[in-house]
């Protein structure tokens, strides 16, 4: 089958410097209307990856992100977001993107060209067959996560991916490719947009979904994350007072004590 790349095509829109603000605003709203339907599609594929990436990390393995400009960034800010929703370890879920730190804020040129950094960045990790590598690219064609996959088929490291083309370079490399086929961008080749709101609902959805099935939530309760700040706090607060049907003064006092919201659950009903 011939690739196609729909998130390069035409824009379905035109002569945009000549529209309203409000018409602007609308046609960009209608665009992004059409992204959950497009990832609805896609489940059955994103179940397969994330049972593969379940049955990883129960066994001890990590979770690794690939990806380039704004598919890194997504990747690092899905990770990133793991330790405090979740209480686990910072090297569960780790992301890295084409050129470093760095590139988090700046563009690095010519970054995502290379064939050989990918693996050299995992390999810093001392990546093995316990873990499991997803790679990011909207287009499908990022020669960074397309090699660093290709590395990890060939040391028997499960692979998948997150792209917004159909049957890409990159759907051919990973053993679990997710495709949301979300069509022409409003502003064309803009894949920061509909596509980029694609990756981070499907990003959304693997860790929440792993998280649960590794017992990291309870009932639909953070009850491992990090306590860092005052509404968290709070959060916690509320919790215990639920859970355990007790004033706000001893929810207070437990998570003093205890500093997690599991724990002081624990150690309450142990008590009682």
């Amino acid at each position: 089958m011939e690739f196609i790349k729909t998130t390069e095509q035409d824009s379905n829109y035109n002569n945009l410097e000549a529209m309203s603000l409000s018409g602007l605003l609308v046609n960009i709203n209608a665009e992004d209307k059409t992204v959950p339907l497009a990832v609805e599609k896609a489940l059955p594929q994103i179940e397969a990856l994330v049972s593969q990436i379940v049955a990883k990390l129960k066994d001890g393995g990590r979770l690794f992100y690939i990806g380039a400009g704004t598919s890194g960034r997504l990747g690092i800010l899905d990770a990133s977001e793991c330790p405090p929703t979740f209480g686990v370890p910072h090297d569960l879920v780790i992301g890295l993107i084409a050129g470093g730190d760095s590139a988090i804020r700046k563009a690095v040129e010519f970054a995502e060209d290379s064939t050989t950094q990918a693996w050299e960045d995992l390999s810093k990790y001392k990546i093995s067959s316990k873990d499991v590598v997803v790679g990011i690219a909207a287009s499908g064609t990022t020669p960074y996560v397309i090699s660093g996959l290709e590395q990890c088929n060939q040391h028997n490291i499960i692979t998948g991916c997150i792209t917004c083309n159909h049957q890409s370079p990159l759907s051919k490399t990973a053993q679990f490719p997710i495709e949301v086929i979300v069509g022409p961008e409003f502003v064309t080749g803009s894949s920061r947009m509909k596509a980029g709101t694609a990756q981070k609902l499907v990003l959304n959805m693997i860790t929440t979904s792993t998280m649960i099935q590794l017992g990291r939530i309870k009932g639909n309760k953070m009850v491992d994350m990090q306590l860092s700040n005052d509404k968290l706090v709070n959060r916690g607060t509320r919790m215990l007072m639920e859970e355990l049907q007790i004033s706000e003064d001893k929810a207070q006092e437990l998570l003093s004590k205890y500093k997690n919201v599991r724990t002081a659950i624990e150690n309450y009903n142990h008590g009682n």
